[in-house]
C-alpha cells in the first residue's frame, strides 16, 4: 500500500478527503470526518498549498474505520434474505486483503479492486478469477468487451484482456500510455511539463493518480482523470494519448462522457465542468463550455442518466445536486440524504444511488423533477466507495423491475443487495426524515446554482 493514500477522494487545497495530519490521533470521531471533508480556513483565509498534490502519510492508518477486521478468511457468505422487500441483502464478501476501492459489473461477473493491487472477478457469489498488477491501488475499473482498463494509484492505466477460449483467464495486455509512445515523447523536449512536485514529465503520463475512467457511448476513446489536475483522452484502438487538458485547480475526483460528445469532470476545487469534444483530424479537441457548480466543499463524485438528461453530482457535505438537461443545463434541486461525504453515485433509468461516507446507501427514484428516497441500504461498517447496478432480469421477468447493487467499502466487505424500484421502505425513509427534518424527496432549486459560461482552456494534442 502507498504512502499517500487513497481511501476517500481528494479534498479542496490538495488534502485527501481524510486525516491527513499524522498528528491526528485515531480516536478522531466520526463527526469530525465531516467536517474535514469541508473547506478548511487559516485566520479565516483559505488555506490552499499549490504545490501539494498528494496527502502526506496514510489517512487509513489514521482513520476511524482502519481497525482490525473481525471477519474470517475470503469467502463468501450467504445471507437469509429479509423477509421484507426492501434493503434485501443476497450475500456478502470480506477478505483481510484489502479495503475496496473499485468494481465494476459486467454479466455474470462482478470485477473488484483494493489496496491489495489485486483485481478479483466473481461469479455466483463466488470467486471465478483473480490477476494481479506489478504496483498501483486499484482506484478504477471500467470494462469494454472482453478489455478490462484499471486505474492505479502510481498514475498507470493498465490493460487487460479476457481469453476468448476461458473466461476466467486474464492476461495482461498493455499500459497506457505504452513504453513506445513513452520513449518516442521522451526525445522532444517540448512534450514535457509541468508534473508532481514541479517536477518536469511527459504530458501523456499522470503524474499522481489515476482517480477515475469512463469510456465514451461508442467505446472508441477512454477518459482518464487524475490527482494531477489533468484530463487525458485515450484512443483504445492504437493506446495513443490524443489530449492532456488542465481540467481544474485541484485533484480531479470524477468524470463522465455522455451524449453529444459532453463530457463532465468533477474536483477537489468545488467545480463541476462541462467540456465538448470535436473531431480534429484524427485527434480530439475538448472545449470547456461551462461550469454548472463553484461550491467550498469539494465534489467527489458525479453520474450522469444514459440519455444525458440529468447530471448528478456528490459532495463532501453529504449533498447531492442535479441539473436537467433540456435546451440548457438548469440546476434542479438537491437530494438530502447523508451526514458525511457522497463517495460514489450510480444513475439507471429512474433509479440513483449514493454510497457515503457515512456507510449508507441511499435509493432514490426520479418523477419528473423530484427524487423520492424509496429505501436505505444499511450494513457496511465503513465507508461505501464504489458502486456497481444491474436490472435483475430474472425477477424483473416475473413482474415488479428490480435491481443488484454491488457495495464495495473501506470495511474490506463487498455486498450484494436486491432492490425493488416501485417499493418504498417506510421504516429507513422515516429515519431520514428524522435526520435530516424533512421528506424524504428532494428539495427543488432555488435557481441560486447559475451556470456561468467560460472560454476554452489551452491544452496539448
Amino acid at each position: 500500500m502507498f504512502g499517500e493514500d487513497n481511501s476517500i477522494p481528494r479534498s479542496k487545497f490538495g488534502g485527501n478527503m481524510a486525516h491527513s495530519d499524522p498528528n491526528i490521533s485515531t480516536t478522531v470521531i466520526e463527526d469530525d470526518f465531516a467536517m474535514r471533508n469541508s473547506s478548511a480556513s487559516v485566520g479565516g483565509q483559505a488555506f490552499y498549498d499549490q504545490g501539494r498534490l498528494s496527502g502526506e502519510g496514510s489517512p487509513m492508518t489514521m482513520s476511524p474505520w482502519n481497525q482490525t477486521s473481525t471477519f474470517g478468511k475470503s469467502s463468501w457468505s450467504q445471507v437469509e434474505e429479509n423477509n421484507d422487500p426492501q434493503n434485501a441483502l443476497i450475500g456478502s464478501l470480506t477478505r483481510e486483503e484489502g479495503h475496496i476501492y473499485s468494481l465494476a459489473a459486467s454479466g455474470e461477473l462482478l470485477y473488484t479492486g483494493s489496496d491489495s493491487k489485486n483485481i478479483r472477478v466473481w461469479k455466483n457469489l463466488k470467486e471465478y478469477a483473480a490477476f494481479k498488477s506489478s504496483s498501483g491501488l486499484v482506484k478504477a475499473i471500467i470494462i469494454s468487451g472482453e478489455r478490462i482498463f484499471t486505474g492505479h494509484q502510481d498514475g498507470k492505466i493498465r490493460v487487460w484482456k479476457v481469453s476468448q477460449k476461458n473466461s476466467s483467464d486474464h492476461k495482461r495486455a498493455g499500459t497506457l500510455p505504452t513504453l513506445k509512445d513513452i520513449f518516442k515523447s521522451s526525445i522532444n523536449p517540448s512534450n514535457y511539463v509541468e508534473g508532481r512536485g514541479r517536477r518536469r514529465a511527459l504530458w501523456i503520463k499522470h503524474s499522481d493518480a489515476v482517480s477515475c475512467l469512463s469510456l465514451t457511448e461508442d467505446k472508441l476513446l477512454l477518459y482518464s482523470a487524475s490527482w494531477d489536475r489533468t484530463l487525458k483522452v485515450w484512443r483504445i484502438a492504437d493506446s495513443k494519448c490524443l489530449e492532456s487538458l488542465n481540467v481544474h485547480d485541484d485533484a480531479v475526483n470524477s468524470v463522465v462522457a455522455s451524449v453529444e460528445g459532453l463530457v463532465f469532470t468533477g474536483s477537489a476545487d468545488g467545480t463541476v465542468k462541462v467540456w465538448k469534444r470535436e473531431a480534429k483530424g484524427k485527434a480530439t479537441k475538448h472545449t470547456l463550455v461551462e461550469s454548472l457548480l463553484k461550491q467550498e466543499c469539494a465534489v467527489t463524485a458525479l453520474a450522469v442518466t444514459a440519455d444525458g438528461s440529468v447530471v448528478y453530482c456528490g459532495s463532501s457535505d453529504g449533498m447531492v445536486n442535479f441539473w436537467e438537461r433540456k435546451e440548457k443545463l438548469t440546476h434542479g434541486g438537491v437530494m438530502k440524504g447523508h451526514k458525511l461525504t457522497v463517495l460514489c453515485l450510480v444513475a439507471v433509468e429512474s433509479m440513483v444511488f449514493s454510497g457515503s461516507a457515512d456507510k449508507t446507501i441511499c435509493v432514490w427514484r426520479r418523477e419528473g423533477s423530484t427524487h423520492t428516497c424509496l429505501t436505505v441500504l444499511t450494513g457496511h461498517t465503513g465507508p461505501v466507495k464504489c458502486l456497481a447496478v444491474e436490472e435483475d432480469s430474472e425477477s424483473s421477468k416475473a413482474g415488479e423491475k428490480q435491481w443488484i447493487v454491488y457495495s464495495g467499502s473501506l470495511d474490506k466487505s463487498i455486498k450484494v443487495w436486491r432492490v425493488p424500484e416501485m417499493t418504498m421502505d417506510r421504516n429507513a425513509v422515516a429515519m431520514m426524515q428524522q435526520q435530516f427534518g424533512s421528506d424524504a424527496d428532494s428539495v427543488p432549486s432555488d435557481r441560486s446554482f447559475t451556470s456561468s459560461r467560460e472560454p476554452s482552456i489551452s491544452k496539448r494534442s
